[in-house]
Parts: C-alpha cells; sequence; structure tokens
C-alpha cells in the first residue's frame, strides 16, 4: 500500500497508518471499491480531509464510513476534525471497474446494522426537533413532526415527507424518535428508526435464516416506525409486500408510521399501488430548499456549535451565494473554519469570498447535480451509482440521459463539468442531451424495462414530471 502505487495519497507514515487502519475495520472489499482510487487523503496539525471526485461518492462516505474514518483517525492521531470535500479534476482516477464495484455495493443486500433495545435504538440519534431551523419551506412537515411526536394520537397515519437531498427530512425522523423516546410514561413507547436499506436488508437475512417470524415480530410490535429513504423499496417486490403488511399491521394496532423520501410517492419508481395509495391517505408534504432567512439562521446555528466566530457579513455573504443544502451551508463553515486557522483564526469578508469562490461558482443555484441524481434514480428505482457506473440496461440509460438533460437545464455546469462528476467523458453527456432533446421535439415516448415489467412515457411528460418534482 505505498503511496506510489496508491491512488489515496496522504503523508507516507500516517497517511499510510491511517488508511491501514481504515482497511481493516471496512475489508479490502470496501476500501477498494469507495477509497483506493480516484480519492486524496491529506493530514496537518488540526484536521483530516478526504476529498472525493462527485458528490454521490462523499454522501455514500459520509453516509455509511464517516465514523469508520473517525475512529480510525482518533485511534492513531487523537482528536482531530475529518472532513470531506469534492473535487471533479479527481474523476480521471476513478475507474469504470471501480464505480460499477460501488453501484454493485449500493445495491447488494447485508450492509444494514441496526440494534435495539426495548423502546428504542442503542444508539442516541444525533438529530433533536429542537435544533431543526424552521423556515418558510419545511414550517408544516415540522409541524406535523412536533405533533407526532407529542406521543399524542395524530390526525393522520402516516406522515410522509419529500424532498432533495439535504433538505432536513432525516433530522425531522430523528427528532420525532428523540421526542418519543423523552416522553416521560410509566411504560416506554417502543419505536425504530431504520432506513430503507436497513429495512430491506433484514427482511432478506430473515429469509434466508428463516427467521422472519423474528424479524415481523421486532417491528409490529412498535409504537413508531420510522423509515428514512424508502425510495430505496423502488422495484423490490417482495421488500414492498412484507413492508405492506407490516404497514397493514401497525396501523391496525395504531402505531405511528413516519417515512422520509427523496421523491413523491407517486415518483418513486416502481412502488406497489397498494403502498402508494397508503403513503396518500395520511399526510404527504414536501420540504423545499431554505430561503435566504433559514439560510441564514443555519449559518448562525451552526457557527455558535462550532464555537466559530463569524462576522454577519460573512455569514449573509454565504447565505446569498450558497442556495442549495443544509449540508452545503455547513460545509461551506468547515471550511471556513479550517482556512481561518491557518490564516491566524479570523474570518473575514475576503477570505471568505476568495476561498469559497470556487465552491460557489459550483453551488449558485437551487438545484445540484446530488439533487438531480437523487430524484431520478428514485424514480427509475435504481440508485444513483448506477448512474456513475458503466451499465448500460435500458433503464440505467435512459436515467441517465433525463439526467445529463436536467443537468444541463437546471445547474450552471458545462458538459465536461457534468460528465467528470458521472464518471464520462464530454461527448457522452452531449449525445445524451441531443438524444433527449430530439425525443422532446418529437413528442416521442421514452421506454424501459423494471423487474415489473415494461414501461413507457412520453418524454416530454416524463422530463416535466421530474423536473416539477426536482426543481
Amino acid at each position: 500500500m505505498s503511496p506510489t502505487t496508491e491512488s489515496l495519497r496522504a503523508e507516507p507514515a500516517v497517511g499510510q497508518t491511517l488508511l491501514a487502519a481504515l482497511q481493516e475495520r471496512i475489508g479490502t472489499q470496501k476500501y477498494n471499491a469507495w477509497f483506493k482510487h480516484g480519492t486524496s487523503l491529506s493530514v496537518d496539525e488540526q484536521r483530516v480531509r478526504l476529498t472525493v471526485p462527485n458528490p454521490f461518492v462523499a454522501n455514500w462516505i459520509e453516509t455509511h464510513y464517516q465514523q469508520d474514518i473517525v475512529a480510525a483517525v482518533s485511534e492513531h492521531l487523537g482528536q482531530r476534525a475529518v472532513t470531506i470535500s469534492v473535487d471533479a479534476d479527481l474523476s480521471g482516477d476513478l475507474h469504470k471497474r471501480q464505480r460499477d464495484a460501488q453501484a454493485e455495493i449500493v445495491t447488494r443486500t447485508g450492509q444494514g446494522r441496526v440494534r435495539q433495545r426495548s423502546g428504542g435504538e442503542v444508539s442516541v440519534l444525533r438529530h433533536r426537533l429542537s435544533d431543526f431551523v424552521v423556515g418558510e419551506g419545511n414550517k408544516l412537515a415540522y409541524s406535523a413532526a412536533l405533533l407526532v411526536g407529542g406521543g399524542g394520537k395524530a390526525p393522520f397515519n402516516p406522515l410522509f415527507v419529500h424532498g432533495n437531498c439535504g433538505v432536513g427530512k432525516t433530522h425531522l425522523l430523528q427528532g420525532v424518535c428523540n421526542a418519543v423516546s423523552s416522553l416521560r410514561r410509566a411504560e416506554p413507547l417502543a419505536w425504530r428508526y431504520v432506513t430503507g436499506e436497513q429495512f430491506t436488508n433484514e427482511f432478506i437475512t430473515g429469509l434466508r435464516t428463516r427467521k422472519l417470524d423474528e424479524f415481523r415480530a421486532r417491528y409490529r410490535k412498535l409504537h413508531l416506525l420510522a423509515i428514512d429513504d424508502v425510495h430505496f423499496f423502488a422495484a423490490k417486490k417482495a421488500t414492498q409486500d412484507e413492508f405492506l403488511h407490516t404497514f397493514n399491521a401497525l396501523e391496525t394496532a395504531g402505531a405511528q408510521i413516519v417515512m422520509a423520501s427523496d421523491a413523491h410517492p407517486r415518483l418513486v419508481g416502481e412502488l406497489n399501488e397498494q403502498l402508494v395509495s397508503r403513503f396518500q391517505a395520511g399526510m404527504v408534504v414536501k420540504i423545499d430548499l431554505p430561503d435566504r432567512a433559514t439560510r441564514l439562521e443555519i449559518l448562525r446555528r451552526r457557527a455558535r456549535t462550532m464555537k466559530l466566530h463569524v462576522p454577519g457579513e460573512v455569514l449573509e455573504h454565504v447565505a446569498d451565494h450558497i442556495r442549495g443544502s443544509v449540508r452545503e451551508l455547513e460545509g461551506s463553515l468547515v471550511k471556513l473554519a479550517a482556512l481561518a486557522s491557518l490564516e491566524g483564526g479570523k474570518v473575514t469578508l475576503e477570505l471568505a469570498a476568495s476561498s469559497l469562490a470556487d465552491h460557489l461558482a459550483r453551488t449558485d443555484g437551487a438545484v445540484t447535480l446530488g439533487d438531480i441524481e437523487a430524484g431520478v434514480a428514485a424514480y427509475f428505482g435504481i440508485t444513483p451509482a448506477d448512474l456513475h457506473s458503466s451499465r448500460r440496461t435500458r433503464t440505467v440509460s435512459v436515467a441517465r440521459m433525463v439526467a445529463m438533460l436536467l443537468a444541463r437545464r437546471h445547474t450552471r455546469m458545462s458538459y465536461p463539468e457534468i460528465g467528470k462528476l458521472m464518471g464520462k467523458n464530454h461527448s457522452s453527456v452531449v449525445l445524451a442531451v441531443q438524444r433527449m432533446e430530439r425525443l422532446l421535439d418529437g413528442d416521442e415516448e421514452v421506454s424501459w424495462t423494471t423487474p415489473m415489467g415494461p414501461n413507457s412515457m412520453p418524454a416530454r411528460k416524463l422530463v416535466q414530471m421530474l423536473t416539477e418534482q426536482i426543481v
């Protein structure tokens, strides 16, 4: 694992130790798929910075491996900040074989790890409703979450929240669970927070080990079930059938169900009509991207949490220019804090303007490529990783074309930039966009295949529907 042969670069001694520890923690296969190529690691006295080639890889590593990275850093270097940033120039090192391996890991089962105790999870979920910043784009969803978290009988069931990546869906679900767990009752309410992937994994494990009765008992005796990333159920018929039975059992018993998805129930690809009907029978509410006032308050609170003194003019500068997700806002402060520590500890408007210029240029707009990929993947019943892979099935090819067209229409990214972030070359993006535009101009239909059979729709209707959902 010499620095001369590894694409994951770091200071020879310290970096090699960290990489070896990380590889040992997560296994060689996952390490090779997500970290070995096209990723850069830098270490200084205050932080460890991991740079990755695109937003999808950043989000996946943050969700699935950040704790492992932090643990490896803590073990060998002590307490240091760990940051993850995106540099599209690294995409050249991300080979087709590695992208395909990433897609395989995303779709493969067996990664869910959820431990449960009476009344909820072993580990405390980090988000609370009291920490949620309420604004025009999320106040309805927040009010609904407060009703559910109060422990009483909500006037709706289920609660289904949807929206782009990084707008606070997970925060609300975890906040509801923490609110329910803190209620003072003679008998604690049993709750469970899982992702769609974890539910699927546990169901498949129950099938393989012939312990479905244990799986069902674990879920059907709950007072509250919170399921994140429901769009993961797309095109998984067996999982959908099992969840339908679980849903019916919980609803009959008077239990509350809360769900979150990147897309509206009607736009989750190949979702059982019975499930769609049940989801829409409750409260379906969209969380929009934060407006300026909300962005400013998010930045203020995050700066206080970080114990970082940021002048008001700097916060306003960031709020004016970064109009994407909460994660992007928080990431901008993390970068400012790191740079300020190297510049003498003072955050100035000049520092913010110069250091975030590239980031601001990439995120200047309400919609990001990550938002588009998440929405398109959810509709077609695939994963964002499939869009980055070399798979050329009809479904993946159509989804990729649509994603590229929407990226050109609704972001400021050039053809080469889209290609870099999606792991494709410039000409592939041009051809994909041109082909979709011909289908639109000719008012032609688009067809694709799914595990549930063939599907088709006029190209114009498909693009319009996804545009309304994502933009």
